[in-house]
């Protein structure tokens, strides 16, 4: 649990989360709009909520200041797991646009639950 691997792969997560929440304030980095105009609708409608992007980065902001600290490890890891699940599913089947970063999420999100699964195991008994 504690390898150099998993310390690379809990370091990439946590940029990873706190440059994406960041980016939902300060805006340094234009995302592409999507491809098709159902999610296109969907981000407006998002938006139009004027909490749900807010909201969203500053979850993704506090996971990925936990995981850089090493703090509530195993707690942010299954917390993240239906936000990646999320991200990844709105890319397959609405935008492909971004889908690297999606993926690369939820591959991170998953290795380091699979390298975490001794603290989940009492949540199986």
């Amino acid at each position: 649990m504690n390898s150099m691997f998993t310390k690379i792969v809990r370091i990439a997560l946590g940029l990873m989360l706190l440059v994406f929440g960041a980016n939902k304030f300060f805006q340094f980095y234009k995302l592409p709009l999507p491809e098709s105009d159902v999610a296109q609708n969907l981000i407006a409608n998002l938006e139009a909520t004027e909490y749900f992007f807010l909201a969203l980065g500053i979850i993704e902001i506090i996971f990925g200041i936990l995981l850089l600290i090493k703090k509530w490890v195993p707690f942010v890891l299954i917390a993240l797991f239906p936000i990646a699940m999320n991200i990844l599913l709105f890319h397959i089947l609405f935008s492909t646009t971004n889908m690297a970063f999606a993926i690369l999420v939820a591959i991170l999100d998953g290795i380091l639950i699979y390298k975490y699964w001794e603290k989940y195991k009492p949540l199986f008994e």
